[in-house]
């Protein structure tokens, strides 16, 4: 693909409005009833179409055939199929083409890790965040919850005697549709509150976001909200005193001090520059 063949999609009549809507989800969100969070994707597709990603898939068709009827039953008109299958993809112009029109892009679940090796530092990802510049939404469930953030939790994710252990983590670059922020999913479910906190650790600079399932933020301008049936953890590491995790060896427990935890219900709303719970 030439690069003037690339500049002229990527100029498809989007003036730039400033950043969109974010609407990261912690997994297992309800498809067969209500459908709140799904129902909040839908809702902002009603200006163009709808693309989901299915690039953290092993089993993409399923999950494309599965969200295509959801979203059909909820309203949305045009829902497109963006196929990811390799890093060739990312460059492919008849990929960027399918994003021509999308005003909502959904990342659909699986390994994080197939989202940033298949479309980190792509045209294909350059165009998705350009919709989220001009004023879309760019969503994700799962795995495409913790993609979002400049860095992404690999390990140590369940419950069980190691989740406390300093060095029992792994981390990998996400791709940075939001920054200072490390997002954690299925999190109460699957007992991962000791990896968000040694992310913290890590970076006290940071925020660390628990989102549980059937729960989701969503992001817009400077503070989200949350939705769902479940909780959202906000962990703060702003005011950490003291921790020993750059000087313990790997098997030692972690321990640090003065570290801020809220917990969020649905249609609480947390200002991610104040780093406080907003009230009315």
């Amino acid at each position: 693909m030439t690069n003037s063949k690339y500049k002229r999609i990527r100029k498809v009549a989007r003036k730039k409005k400033g950043p969109g809507s974010l609407i990261i989800i912690g997994g297992a969100e309800d498809k067969e009833h209500m459908r709140i969070i799904l129902r909040e994707v839908a809702q902002r597709s009603s200006q163009g179409s709808l693309v989901i990603v299915t690039a953290a898939s092993e089993v993409p068709l399923d999950h494309w055939r599965d969200y295509r009827r959801i979203f059909s039953d909820l309203g949305v008109k045009r829902i497109e199929h963006l196929l990811i299958q390799d890093q060739n993809d990312g460059h492919s112009l008849e990929k960027i083409l399918i994003l021509k029109e999308a005003r909502t892009v959904f990342f659909t679940g699986g390994d994080q890790l197939r989202i940033t090796t298949k479309l980190g530092g792509t045209p294909v990802m350059d165009c998705i965040f350009e919709i989220y510049e001009a004023g879309g939404t760019i969503a994700g469930t799962s795995a495409g919850a913790s993609m979002m953030g400049e860095t992404m939790l690999m390990g140590g994710g369940s419950s069980g005697v190691e989740s406390h252990k300093v060095g029992n983590w792994m981390m990998a670059p996400g791709l940075g549709l939001v920054e200072n922020m490390v997002i954690d999913q299925h999190f109460a479910q699957r007992g991962r509150i000791g990896r968000l906190i040694r992310a913290v650790a890590l970076n006290p600079g940071v925020l660390g976001i628990g989102v549980d399932e059937d729960t989701a933020i969503i992001i817009e301008e400077s503070n989200f909200r949350v939705v769902g049936s479940n909780a959202v953890y906000v962990i703060d590491g702003h005011h950490v005193s003291y921790t020993n995790i750059a000087e313990a060896s790997a098997d030692k427990a972690m321990s640090i001090h003065d570290v801020r935890l809220h917990i969020l219900i649905e249609n609480e709303v947390f200002d991610l520059k104040t780093r406080k719970i907003e009230t009315s």
